[in-house]
């Protein structure tokens, strides 16, 4: 199989993925709703998905290493497969919460090995394109899926079957490859004392982004049911907030390459925290300003992950990109997992829309603190930056995604010395060597790792 038709072949397999992991994570909310399920079960099913694709994104690794690459894809396919149609079968609060914490460690598994496939056809020149299609495909799969649930509807076994389907199909591509197996996967460590060391910012965005989505991907369709939509309103709800949030995240990006990412972040978490009050403050039920409202919100909240994830790697020294993005995943990962419990015990004391007091409260959070950071820290310069990519706001973010990413190998534009004084008349003038370059002594990885340390001299000074 040439390596085109391989790429091809793997973006298929994750597009399918993607697809049944957005109907299933919108149709577990929903249909939950309609099964009577309390405030704190939907909740804990959130928690339940982001639990076990952290866990997932820590072991598959030594998974694939001992079975290889096919087997395991196929485990994951496997097991994703049986777990959707036991949610079909198996329908109660608890059942549904167990079940959700595998279908996240399938997930982010068979994420993982998409990747790291791509990754070993990849090269330096076609890594940025394939990175930015990659996200694109999953972007929109995921979009798609949730759109399905507006034909599937939420009865019945025809949902369920249909995720079945996707996540079965899935494993074809990878299955029918005659080629040799990629090398194992180099996961992306999760370094979250580098990543505070490189960035305290980028610590609290991580997790005020994950509290925010992972509240509003689990229960905002919840409180869609609590305002008597029916299932088509509320997919085609998320399908505008999913459209309308990956289309901003280009030009805030670009924007952000140019002036302060953090004016930028503080513009846009500001933004969403104002969409929030209103929301609690209107609390539309139904009709034009809800899917306005929800737009919006995808508008601001969305792009703010990869522009954080842009801030931390602009102050990491060459060859950490990976661990920096690595500890934003497991603190994203974190408040992904904490969001969902907090909201509905404030959903339950107050009302539906108490949900988007808990994502107004951590977007206002994440405004101050950048507002704060940009008084003490100074801002970099373009030509030190590493250049801004789209990513998934939400979920399906795994570490294989961060090796990936072609910033990886991406160095910054060293900045330029300040030109000595010219020696004015009656002075002598001393002649002062070229400093000397800091040795970089590069050690030989398999492809993915990190290259070798570099002279204490080229770190970037701390926070």
């Amino acid at each position: 199989m040439s390596s085109a038709l391989k790429i091809y072949a793997l973006f298929i397999g994750s597009a399918l993925l993607m697809f049944g992991g957005g109907l299933q994570g919108l149709l577990l909310s929903v249909r939950g709703a309609e099964e009577g399920f309390s405030l704190t079960a939907l909740g804990l099913i959130g928690t339940g998905w982001s639990v076990g694709f952290v866990a997932g994104s820590i072991t598959v690794p030594m998974l694939v290493k001992r079975v290889g690459h096919i087997r395991a894809y196929s485990i994951m396919a496997a097991i994703g497969t049986v777990t959707i149609l036991l949610n079909l079968l198996w329908v109660q609060d608890i059942g549904w919460i167990v079940l959700r914490a595998f279908s996240g460690f399938c997930f982010a598994g068979a994420a993982m090995i998409v990747e790291s496939w791509l990754n070993e056809v990849a090269d330096n020149r076609s890594r940025g394109t394939i990175f930015s299609v990659y996200t694109t495909i999953n972007m929109a799969a995921s979009t798609v899926g949730q759109l399905a649930m507006a034909v599937t509807g939420t009865f019945g076994h025809i949902p369920f079957v249909v995720g079945a389907i996707a996540f079965i199909c899935a494993l074809l591509p990878s299955a029918l490859t005659s080629t040799p197996q990629p090398r194992p996967i180099s996961s992306a460590r999760l370094d979250v004392v580098l990543l505070y060391k490189t960035s305290p910012l980028a610590v609290i965005a991580a997790f005020a982004c994950g509290m925010a989505n992972g509240t509003f991907g689990t229960l905002a369709p919840v409180y869609g049911f609590e305002q008597k939509l029916d299932a088509s309103t509320i997919a085609y709800l998320f399908a505008v907030t999913a459209v309308v949030g990956a289309v901003a995240q280009t030009p805030f990006g670009r924007l952000s390459d140019k002036i302060d990412r953090r004016l930028v972040i503080v513009g846009l978490s500001g933004f969403s925290a104002v969409i929030g009050l209103l929301t609690v403050l209107l609390n539309p039920s139904s009709g034009v300003l809800m899917f306005i409202l929800f737009g919006l919100y995808g508008f601001g909240a969305y792009p703010l992950y990869a522009i954080a994830v842009a801030h931390a790697n602009d102050f990491a020294k060459e060859g950490e990109f990976g661990r920096v993005a690595g500890g934003m995943l497991l603190i994203l990962g974190i408040g992904l997992a904490i969001g969902p419990i907090i909201a509905s015990w404030v959903m339950n004391a107050i009302a539906p829309v108490g949900l988007f007091i808990v994502t107004a409260t951590f977007h206002g959070a994440l405004a101050v603190t950048a507002f704060l950071r940009m008084r003490i820290r100074p801002v970099r310069d373009a030509a030190g930056r590493v250049r801004f990519r789209a990513m998934s706001a939400e979920k399906g973010v795994s570490p294989g995604t961060v090796t990936l990413d072609p910033r990886v190998d991406e160095k910054p534009t060293p900045r330029p010395a300040p030109a000595a004084p010219p020696a004015q008349a009656g002075q002598t003038e001393i002649l002062v060597p070229d400093p000397i370059e800091p040795t970089i002594v590069v050690e030989s990885h398999p492809k993915g790792d990190a290259p070798g340390e570099i002279s204490p001299s080229d770190k970037p000074k701390p926070e």
